[in-house]
């Protein structure tokens, strides 16, 4: 909530709020905790001093990763798998689309809708005459949504900010390479040669598209194992909750020595 686009979007109830209750909240808090170092330093900016443990969510797999489904309609399925709101960037996907008009592929928009949003998709999708390259099949549930990222070969989440972004970290592990932006914080995708991280602009969602849709099923397999392999090594729960535990002792005095995922009291964010 404290990213800089999400307190843009209805800035003025979220200033009333900030100022008479959540600013007072935060700063009494005697630790914070940020998933990525971009979501800690944003902290800083917003004057919040106190200790930050910087850990990332981790990923809740399924106990069989349901095996790889093949297309009925014979196409190459490209997923887009969170809430339907303004805020993740669908509209400038369907544009991106829409300028690339790839053939032999759909593009999948799966989520639950916020405030309607999905209409003024369908809407932008209609207006470009790509109805019938985009799937809408709404909500899925959570054993149900494994099966689709199953289905397809590559993931996209053109979003505009993000504090994590579970949808990417749960898109690796079901093998598939992943598009996102700046907004969210997965550095890791170039670092693993696991996907493309890009500028939250039209051009940067573009290029990228452009790339990933050329590609061949084998080149975009061997980016989804990469990425698979980075999940089981960096979001595993027990190893997450085994360093939030420590970060928690060392807050309450029980260890003395401050952990390396801890952020020193007014410290600067690296």
């Amino acid at each position: 909530m404290l990213e800089p686009w999400a307190l843009r979007h209805h800035w003025l109830k979220k200033r009333v709020a900030w100022w008479l209750y959540q600013r007072r909240d935060l700063h009494r808090a005697a630790m914070l905790h940020a998933t990525a170092s971009s979501e800690a330093a944003q902290f800083r900016r917003l004057g919040l001093r106190q200790p930050i443990v910087v850990l990332p969510n981790g990923v809740d797999l399924p106990t069989t990763m349901p095996p790889r489904a093949v297309n009925p309609t014979g196409r190459r399925r490209a997923l887009f798998l969170s809430r339907i709101h303004p805020k993740k960037g669908l509209i400038e996907l369907v544009q991106a689309w829409s300028r690339l008009r790839p053939q032999g592929w759909e593009m999948v928009i799966a989520g639950t809708d916020e405030g309607g949003h999905e209409a003024e998709v369908r809407r932008a999708v209609d207006a470009v005459g790509l109805r019938a390259e985009f799937v809408f099949p709404g909500a899925f549930s959570d054993e149900a949504k494994w099966a689709l990222y199953r289905s397809a070969e590559l993931f996209v989440l053109p979003t505009h900010s993000e504090n994590f972004g579970v949808v990417v970290a749960e898109a690796m592990a079901a093998g598939l390479p992943v598009i996102t932006t700046h907004g969210a914080p997965w550095a890791l995708l170039e670092e693993q040669r696991c996907g493309w991280w890009i500028p939250d602009d039209a051009e940067g969602l573009q290029k990228a598209l452009a790339d990933a849709l050329d590609r061949p099923p084998d080149h975009l397999a061997a980016m989804g194992s990469r990425g698979a392999a980075a999940v089981t090594e960096c979001f595993r729960w027990d190893r997450i909750g085994s360093r939030m535990a420590q970060a928690y002792r060392w807050m309450l005095g029980d260890e003395p020595e401050r952990p390396d995922c801890v952020v020193p009291a007014g410290a600067a964010v690296r």
